[in-house]
């Protein structure tokens, strides 16, 4: 879309300078950005003029959309596309739904309470939906019908009146919902939690979110950000971010901010604890509304943002500090090992593809596509074991696999090649994967890199494995007893188990361990 205009009720009076534009409404248009703002009583004016801006005129894929201001919605946007394309109306009402996201579970009741099933969805989804009375999240009108569907340029408040302008114009209306995420910007918790996504967004992207204004004092920042002009602060001041501090407001000595939003114009009292609350104006009641600060909390307080992107947004994955192991010192080593093991094996490299091309026809590696990091799929490199095709070959071998859960295992497998069984056994035909963990897409220690399909046969246990990078080795490979019908349940407990407890000393313990497992290993061939 190349214009957005927005409609805002007009006794919010935002910004200055105003001009009539007819219909009850003011047009301004002095901002430093200059977005179409219009103001509204009643009815709310809409030009039909973005239309035109649409990308493809007036063809099937183009609409004109009206989004509702109350809710700031994350929908899929391919799922979206696909379902517009398919929905087969004028109008479609769209509202984002929690239920319909992937990696979900809900449980499904008889009229008694009782337990029918349970409904889990993998991936993303969309269906239709009854067309609510309420004004849906966006509503997407055909590019060439605004002009037709509103009347005089004006939009009703309400949806009802809407519905019935469609019926009378033979329009055709449809509601879907789709998999996404809604904050109800009415309510304190939705401002809070689009304050605390936004700021950490703009610091995750480089963005220096503490600049401040004009700050008369030296409050301690710990966190996101945001100030205004004309703020004076006391002494010994927190400020805990997220936080949105406006123009005007004064902190009086020992006040402690906590992932608040403070509005123009208002006094913080004298050891006033503000947590997770929005203050809009100075008329606030301190007394009975908001607690005190007291003394500090015992330890002190920490460094690290009690509210992080992750919880914002709603995002199931553990999450470590910037400059923690996990996130900093274990990548540096991760390329500093796999470097070094590298250029050790250089010389052996070419023996080995030598070997694999003359025993066996096909390629020297084998890429196959795992989930990484928080789900991003990659081509996880190996030399080539296998017989090719041996994928369509283990569907029909699957009825005799010794190990239970969606992974495939049995002895004397017959699609591995001669050369192979050697590969395997001493653990070189993974070297490769070490170029996998120079391009960050693996780590030398962390969970078995699986792909999709095994993933989403276990919801909850995936968003633990894929907080961190799979890994060339880890728990599971040295902790597992190969008992029958437990490696599974052993694979899940010490992947979890190593997302939970990950810090330098276990890592260290897993590479020793391992060394110690190649050495008797590859001893053994002879």
């Amino acid at each position: 879309m190349d214009q957005t205009a927005y409609a805002v009720p007009e006794d919010w009076m935002i910004g200055s300078g105003s001009d009539a534009c007819g219909g009850g409404a003011q047009r301004r248009s002095s901002f430093a950005a200059q977005p179409d703002v219009t103001y509204y009583r009643e009815e709310v004016p809409v030009s039909c003029e973005p239309a035109a801006g649409i990308r493809g005129g007036k063809s099937p894929g183009s609409w004109f959309v009206v989004s509702n201001g109350r809710f700031a919605t994350r929908i899929n946007i391919e799922l979206l596309e696909g379902a517009l394309a398919h929905v087969g109306a004028d109008v479609v009402a769209v509202a984002a739904d929690p239920e319909l996201l992937g990696e979900r579970e809900k449980v499904r009741v008889t009229t008694e309470g009782q337990v029918a099933g349970f409904r889990r969805m993998y991936c993303d989804w969309a269906e239709f939906a009854f067309t609510s009375a309420d004004w849906p999240h966006h509503l997407f009108i055909r590019a060439d019908l605004p002009s037709r569907l509103l009347a005089g340029g004006g939009l009703p408040q309400s949806f009802s009146l809407l519905s019935e302008r469609c019926r009378s114009e033979g329009l055709g209306l449809r509601a879907i919902r789709v998999g996404g995420t809604v904050l109800d910007l009415e309510t304190e918790e939705g401002l809070l939690s689009l304050c605390g996504e936004q700021l950490s967004r703009r610091r995750n992207h480089g963005h220096d979110v503490n600049d401040s204004g004009e700050i008369s004092g030296n409050p301690r920042i710990i966190g996101p950000a945001l100030f205004g002009d004309g703020i004076r602060v006391g002494s010994d001041t927190v400020i805990i971010g997220p936080a949105i501090i406006s123009d005007h407001v004064e902190i009086e000595q020992g006040a402690i901010i906590h992932s608040s939003i403070i509005g123009p114009d208002v006094r913080v009292p004298k050891n006033q604890l503000v947590q997770n609350r929005v203050i809009k104006g100075p008329q606030y009641d301190w007394k009975h509304k908001a607690g005190r600060a007291g003394g500090r909390p015992e330890g002190g307080y920490s460094s690290r943002c009690d509210w992080t992107l992750a919880q914002a947004a709603g995002s199931p994955f553990r999450q470590w500090g910037r400059f923690s192991y996990a996130r900093c010192l274990k990548r540096i080593a991760d390329c500093v090992v796999a470097a070094v093991v590298l250029i050790l094996f250089a010389p052996l490299l070419p023996f080995v593809a030598l070997a694999i091309r003359l025993t066996s026809p096909g390629p020297v590696f084998y890429k196959d596509k795992r989930q990484g990091l928080h789900g991003r799929e990659f081509g996880c490199l190996k030399f080539r074991t296998m017989v090719t095709g041996a994928h369509a070959i283990q569907e029909k071998l699957r009825v005799v696999s010794q190990v239970d859960g969606p992974q495939f295992k049995m002895a004397d497998d017959p699609r591995i090649s001669t050369v192979g069984w050697f590969l395997r056994e001493t653990y070189i035909d993974e070297i490769p994967q070490f170029f996998n963990v120079l391009l960050g897409q693996m780590s030398v220690v962390g969970p078995r890199p699986s792909p999709q399909s095994e993933n989403t046969l276990c919801p909850s246990w995936r968003d633990a494995r894929l907080s961190v990078r799979p890994g060339i080795t880890g728990l599971w490979q040295i902790c597992r007893t190969r008992q029958p019908m437990k490696d599974f349940q052993e694979w899940i407990h010490y992947d979890i188990e190593y997302v939970r407890s990950l810090s330098l000393k276990m890592d260290l313990w897993i590479c020793w361990q391992t060394t110690k497992k190649l050495l008797d290993n590859f001893i053994s061939q002879f």
